[in-house]
C-alpha cells in the first residue's frame, strides 16, 4: 500500500489542478478532432503544462506533430500516462477520449508532486498520444521509441455505467480483443452495361461473393471473434460495370495470433471471389492492434486504490467492453494497464453513439475519471517506489510475453 504522506500529497495535488483539468476536460469534450488532427487538443494541454512549470516538455514529440511528451524527475524507473484525445467523425467524443486525457493529467501531476515531496529517484511522463480511432498512433510512438526503457504504462477508458452490476463502477482486468485490418482492392473492366456487358469483368460482383463468403465464415468461427466490413467504392453509375471496387475489413480474436490466423482464412474468401470473377485483387494492411495483455498486478494495486471501496470489478462481468485499442501494442512493449470506468448515458447509450459523446461531457463523468486517475497514480507511485512491486510486475509481464509469443 502507499505510505498514506505520499497518498494525500498525490489527492491534494490533483484537487488543487482540478479546475485546470475541468476547462482542459471541456474544451477538448467541445472542439473534437480526428486522428492526426488534434491540435486543438495538443496545444491545450502542452500550453497548460508549460503554464504551471516544473516539467521538461517536449513538442511536438516522436515526428508526430499532434503528440507531446511531459516528464518529471530523473534517475530510477519510469512509468508512462497515455493521453488520447482523438474524436470520432461526425460524433465527436463518443468514446471519451476527453476523460482519458483528464485522468491520465491528473495521475501525472499526482506522481509528480509525489517525487517532488520525497525527493527520491523515479521518471513519470504524460505521454500524448494521438489517433487511437484506426489510426494507430501508438503503433508510431512504439517505432519512435516512446515506450523504450518503460517499467509501466497506464491508463484508463469509459464505458456505458448501464452495463455493470449495480454498486460496481468499473472493471480493472480488460482483456480487449486483437485487431487485424484490411482493405481490398478489385480491379475488372469496364464495359457499358447494356450495349455490351460480355465485355466487362465486374468488380463490383466480386465484392459481392467476398462479402457471402465472409458471412458464411462466421458460422465456423468462435463466438468471441469478429469479422465486420464496409464498402468503400462500388461502382459509379448502374450502366457502367464496375471496374475498380475496395472493401475495408476488420478481423478480430482474443488473441494476436489467433487474429492472424483468422485473418487468413478470410483473405481466401477476397482470393476465392477475384477468381470466380475473373478480377484481380490486392489487399493493404492497416494497422493492426494486438489484444490487451493487462498486468494482475497492476491491476490489483488499481482495484485496491480505487473509491469507495469495492465498487471495481475483477473481470468484465458482462460485455461491457469488446473493442480494440491500440494500447494493446504497448501492452507488448511494457507492463501495461487499462482499466475501464463506467460513466452514466441516457437510455444506456455504449460507446461511439451520439448518446456516449454526451454522457462523455457531463460533470459527474469528469469527477469518475479525475477519481480514476488519481488510483493510476497511486499505482505508478508504488512501481516507482516499491522495489519489491516492481519486480512483480516486470516478472509477470515477462511470463505473459513467453506466452503471447511477444517480446
Amino acid at each position: 500500500m502507499t505510505d498514506p504522506t505520499i497518498s494525500t500529497t498525490i489527492a491534494s495535488a490533483i484537487q488543487s489542478n482540478k479546475s485546470e483539468i475541468a476547462l482542459i476536460n471541456t474544451h477538448i469534450h467541445s472542439n473534437p478532432e480526428l486522428a492526426y488532427l488534434e491540435f486543438t487538443a495538443h496545444s491545450t494541454l502542452v500550453h497548460s503544462l508549460r503554464r504551471l512549470g516544473g516539467f521538461t516538455i517536449t513538442s511536438p514529440a516522436y515526428g508526430l506533430p499532434t503528440s507531446f511528451e511531459a516528464e518529471y524527475g530523473s534517475g530510477g524507473r519510469l512509468i508512462i500516462f497515455n493521453a488520447e484525445y482523438d474524436a470520432l467523425p461526425e460524433i465527436g467524443h463518443a468514446c471519451g477520449h476527453n476523460l482519458i486525457a483528464s485522468a491520465s493529467l491528473a495521475a501525472f501531476l499526482g506522481v509528480a508532486a509525489a517525487l517532488k515531496q520525497s525527493g527520491q529517484p523515479g521518471r513519470v511522463r504524460l505521454l500524448g498520444t494521438p489517433a487511437e480511432e484506426g489510426g494507430g498512433g501508438k503503433l508510431k510512438l512504439i517505432e519512435a521509441g516512446a515506450y523504450k526503457g518503460c517499467d509501466a504504462c497506464l491508463m484508463v477508458h469509459p464505458g456505458p455505467q448501464s452495463k455493470l452490476p449495480p454498486g460496481i463502477n468499473a472493471v480493472s482486468y480488460v482483456r480487449m480483443l486483437a485487431n487485424v485490418k484490411y482493405r481490398v482492392y478489385f480491379t475488372g473492366r469496364e464495359a457499358h452495361a447494356s450495349i455490351a456487358p460480355w465485355h466487362g469483368v465486374n468488380a463490383l460482383d466480386a465484392v459481392c461473393l467476398s462479402y457471402n463468403a465472409v458471412s458464411m465464415l462466421r458460422q465456423q468461427i468462435r463466438p468471441e471473434e469478429r469479422i465486420h466490413g464496409i464498402f468503400r467504392e462500388a461502382g459509379t453509375r448502374p450502366n457502367v460495370t464496375p471496374a475498380d471496387c475496395c472493401v475495408e475489413y476488420y478481423v478480430r480474436s482474443t488473441t494476436r495470433r489467433g487474429a492472424e490466423e483468422l485473418g487468413k482464412r478470410v483473405l481466401k474468401c477476397f482470393e476465392g471471389a477475384a477468381l470466380a470473377t475473373g478480377c484481380e485483387w490486392r489487399k493493404e494492411d492497416l494497422p493492426a492492434y494486438f489484444d490487451v495483455r493487462p498486468s494482475k498486478p497492476l491491476c490489483k494495486a488499481w482495484m485496491e486504490a480505487v473509491q469507495p471501496a469495492g465498487s471495481v470489478a475483477w473481470e468484465d462481468p458482462t460485455d461491457f467492453f469488446q473493442g480494440s485499442t491500440d494500447m494493446g501494442n504497448v501492452c507488448y512493449e511494457c507492463p501495461g494497464f487499462h482499466g475501464v470506468f463506467g460513466i452514466e448515458t441516457e437510455d444506456g447509450a455504449a460507446n461511439h453513439t451520439k448518446g456516449f459523446t454526451k454522457g462523455a461531457g457531463t460533470q459527474d463523468a469528469f469527477e469518475r475519471a479525475l477519481e480514476c486517475g488519481r488510483a493510476m497514480a497511486e499505482v505508478g507511485w508504488r512501481v516507482l517506489a516499491d522495489e519489491e512491486f516492481a519486480a512483480d510486475v516486470r516478472r509477470e509481464w515477462e511470463v505473459d510475453m513467453k506466452v503471447a509469443g511477444g517480446n
